[in-house]
């Protein structure tokens, strides 16, 4: 089969195509046949060897694809490890859901990983309050543009956005914001007060790092909680003393994906069955970021990094 191999780690030029043998599946695991493949800024940090679970080399990145069963069951899957980006993949049956009638590939993908996480965050690491204001960092990205959208439809007073560029903010009001700002703001609490109307924030969702985390905890309100889960900008944020976090009551929480695995009550397989059915109702959409030939992941991980894109990227393990 066709599939996209690092041998040794770095940046988006480690990516080559190859030809590999076909996986087995292992006991628990079933076989896709991939239609196509989502592609998550995770990826990038596992083609470097900087995400939170170390990566072993001989890699085949990539962590979710949605396709069909030997039976013909349509399917998306979450991979543990990787080896998503191939034309076949081993997926764990625990991690494998079934696609809805009326859900396009887009949205399987989008859902699986950074609608989930949009979800987790407002709900398990924010506990969202009806009347409260959110703030979302990069909200024209996959995880940020859902979360605009649920962040109004579970009763957000006002949703602030931030992205880049006119482009990105355009869409951000699109989606649902109230207001949307430029995230290159010299001085991001004062930009954050200034889009509440003069008002400390009360919920933030922040995949940044550096600065922007630092000012983002200092525009919060009493009571006010941000919550982290990723750092594009590969910079470190200061380090959090807790007496400060007596200031204004702040709660700083992080959230790593695999971690909703080990909830019970089948958290994960739930909070995806809900984000299809507000699909189907129309009230929340994915947004395409762009389609790539499975040759061209290098240039789908230069676009990813380089922070000009917009929605999901999707890889077609056809081309």
């Amino acid at each position: 089969m066709r599939a996209v191999q690092v041998t040794e780690f770095g940046g988006p030029e480690v990516l080559n195509l190859v030809d590999l043998p076909d996986p087995v599946p292992g006991p628990g695991q079933l076989l896709v046949e991939v239609d196509r493949i989502g592609v998550n800024y995770a990826d990038t940090h596992q083609a470097e060897n900087s995400y939170l679970a170390p990566s072993e080399l001989p890699l085949v990145p990539g962590g979710e694809v949605v396709g069909r069963t030997a039976d013909g069951k349509r399917v998306v899957a979450l991979l543990n490890g990787g080896g998503g980006y191939a034309e076949r993949a081993a997926a764990d049956d625990v991690t494998t859901f079934a696609v809805p009638d009326g859900i396009d590939d887009l949205t399987a993908l989008s859902f699986i990983v950074q609608g989930t996480t949009a979800a987790l965050l407002l709900r398990k690491s924010a506990h969202l309050e009806p009347g409260e204001s959110v703030v979302v960092h990069a909200a024209a990205g996959g995880v940020g543009s859902i979360a605009v959208q649920l962040a109004k439809a579970w009763g957000a007073s006002r949703v602030i956005a931030t992205a880049s560029s006119d482009e990105k903010r355009g869409l951000a009001l699109e989606l649902g914001a109230d207001v949307a700002i430029d995230s290159r703001a010299e001085d991001m609490t004062d930009a954050l007060r200034e889009a509440n109307g003069g008002k400390r924030v009360d919920v933030v969702l922040d995949m940044t790092g550096g600065t922007v985390t630092d000012q983002s905890i200092a525009a919060l309100a009493p009571f006010g909680r941000l919550a982290f889960y990723g750092m594009a900008s590969r910079e470190q944020p200061k380090p959090i003393e807790a007496r400060n976090l007596l200031g204004h009551s702040t709660t700083v929480s992080g959230m790593w994906l695999p971690h909703a695995f080990k909830l019970p009550g089948n958290v994960f397989g739930r909070t995806l069955d809900e984000l299809f059915s507000l699909a189907l109702a129309g009230r929340i959409r994915a947004v395409a970021g762009g389609e790539y030939a499975l040759s061209d992941a290098r240039a789908a991980h230069e676009a990813l990094r380089s922070r000009g894109t917009a929605g999901k990227l999707l890889l077609d393990p056809t081309r």
